[in-house]
């Protein structure tokens, strides 16, 4: 069977949006220079020099560019240099402290009511090389940790996100993911990893709609617990019309969007971690988010299937 061909209709714009993504002016704003020093509370100890949103930009230009710290800052001040922008840069000893405690805004397009779909891969921290790996196999000092994203079905923007170790599930990330979500769920989409009793209670208590797929062996409950409904429903569907006619019916098959998302994100921030502390990785996977819903909004192509 021969598979489905699209086409972009608006390849222009969608070309000239891809070659602004490169563009130095789309992440440093005009006003830079004003926001750049820090001014809030004075704190107990040495006081900030910079603002946040100065350290902020340092990381992006960070992940966009892919620079190490040091290169990063010798980048921008030669940047700020030419550009005649009389402020300080930010050491790269300052960059990493201060991203530790850094609070990052996603910049995802705000909407009233957002349809979900949620899912997990693993991004590496140390260790050898897929080659090695694959002739040698793995070594103790291979170590990942698991992304975890939460996706607007329409936008594609991600709206949350949160980062564990490898060894948690992804059900347990459910709750934190939500919480990061401030406008209304109407639904939440995931696959057989979230049919889980804890997951179909806090999707119930929301009043979000659950279109997570039930075990193969899965059996209608008969304590009649209220949050299971919804599961016991769609069992009862896919032993009358089958699990293929349930994912139509339930549009499942949007689940794919968050894979696609998650390919965005190895192919342009990448699949590995460059922070080696928990806090400073927290915020590596936040500012490489941003960086993937800034480069949505500013182009997104539109496809139509090829007859």
């Amino acid at each position: 069977m021969s598979k489905d061909k699209y086409k972009v209709s608006n390849w222009k714009a969608y070309n000239e949006g891809l070659k602004r993504r490169g563009s130095i002016t789309l992440w440093i704003q005009d006003d830079i220079a004003q926001q750049w020093n820090y001014v809030g509370k004075k704190q107990r100890g040495g006081q900030y020099r910079y603002s946040n949103a100065a350290v902020e930009l340092c990381l992006i230009l960070h992940k966009v560019y892919s620079l190490p710290l040091r290169q990063t800052q010798g980048f921008i001040k030669s940047l700020f240099e030419q550009r005649k922008i009389e402020v300080v840069v930010p050491d790269y000893t300052t960059m990493s402290r201060r991203s530790s405690k850094l609070s990052v805004s996603l910049s995802a397009s705000r909407k009233r009511v957002s349809d979900i779909v949620m899912d997990s891969t693993g991004l590496k921290v140390y260790g050898e090389g897929e080659w090695k790996v694959r002739k040698y196999g793995a070594g103790k000092h291979r170590t990942w940790m698991k992304l975890h994203i939460a996706i607007d079905e329409q936008s594609q923007e991600i709206e949350a996100v949160t980062l564990s170790t490898n060894a948690t599930d992804d059900a347990s990330e459910v709750e934190p993911l939500l919480k990061q979500i401030e406008q209304p769920v109407r639904s939440f989409r995931g696959d057989g990893g979230y049919d889980k009793s804890k997951v179909r209670k806090q999707l119930h208590g929301k009043k979000i709609e659950q279109i997570i797929p039930p075990q193969h062996n899965a059996v209608v409950n008969k304590k009649a617990k209220e949050y299971l409904q919804q599961r016991d429903q769609d069992i009862q569907t896919i032993k009358k019309a089958g699990r293929e006619e349930w994912k139509k019916q339930k549009r499942y098959h949007q689940r794919s969007k968050v894979e696609t998302a998650m390919f965005r994100y190895k192919l342009i921030v990448g699949n590995t971690l460059s922070a080696r502390k928990e806090d400073n990785q927290k915020t590596e996977v936040k500012i490489g988010c941003k960086i993937l819903n800034i480069t949505l909004q500013t182009t997104k192509p539109k496809s139509f299937k090829v007859a």
